[in-house]
């Protein structure tokens, strides 16, 4: 008698952990063939693979202050410092607004053989889910300095949609969650971007990039050696003459 209570009380305990098990399972963010380094990625809602593209879903919100939010959220912080280049903040008449993305970036990037020209709009994403743009400003590919003083206080800021995006540096990163060496994103072609530092400490000058701007050399996570895109303090700021891979897409 004793032992067929013990047994069903092992054979319940068994189903209910799986029952949880199996509850837990549809919320978690990656799937197993999702290589470690893009798992980084925090700010996603999902991070999955179907063996040839990383499908990142997120809904682009900053997690961090801005005075760009509405002053009903938490995150709301109103500004009036200075930002990139030391210019005076002025605010420009956008909100954030959260949006409903699925990027797709090749699992495997290669070199290609015509380099496209990165659009206006979303070009990759940030470790915490915010687009990355390219060195221009819309509608007609106009030189970012006429907008640069709508940087917030974590160099970023929202496009007419509420698209909120960093041209620039995101300090978010680069201070808080990482450090200036530190991997900062992926763009759409699926190459690593990394902040205005090397992992030795040297600040990484144009001079030292290629007309992508980029190069190759071993990171931290990719010791077999990789080439990535690095963030610097001058124009094209993140990108250069196209991506120097063949782009996945983006879904609103």
């Amino acid at each position: 008698m004793h032992i067929r209570l013990i047994y069903l009380l092992f054979v319940s305990t068994i189903f209910a952990c799986s029952k949880e098990e199996t509850a837990i399972s549809p919320s978690t963010p990656t799937d197993t063939n999702v290589p470690a380094v893009y798992k980084k990625i925090y700010g996603a809602s999902s991070i999955t693979s179907d063996g040839t593209y990383i499908i990142i879903k997120s809904n682009g919100l900053p997690d961090h202050k801005s005075p760009y939010y509405p002053s009903t959220n938490a995150l709301f912080q109103s500004y009036s410092g200075t930002t990139f280049g030391g210019l005076n903040f002025t605010k420009n008449p956008n909100s954030i607004v959260e949006q409903s993305a699925t990027i797709k970036i090749p699992l495997n990037p290669k070199v290609a053989t015509n380099h496209a020209a990165t659009p206006l709009g979303p070009i990759g994403i940030a470790l915490n889910g915010v687009p990355f743009f390219n060195q221009y400003a819309g509608p007609n590919n106009q030189e970012l300095k006429g907008e640069m003083a709508s940087f917030d206080q974590f160099y970023g800021h929202p496009q007419q949609s509420g698209v909120y995006h960093y041209h620039v540096e995101p300090l978010q990163l680069t201070t808080v969650k990482s450090t200036k060496s530190g991997l900062m994103g992926f763009l759409l072609d699926g190459f690593p971007v990394y902040g205005p530092q090397e992992e030795t400490g040297a600040a990484v000058t144009n001079a030292n990039l290629d007309v992508y701007h980029g190069h190759t050399h071993a990171t931290v996570d990719f010791p077999a050696g990789i080439y990535h895109y690095h963030l610097t303090g001058e124009a094209p700021y993140l990108n250069g003459n196209g991506f120097y891979g063949s782009p996945g897409s983006l879904a609103p």
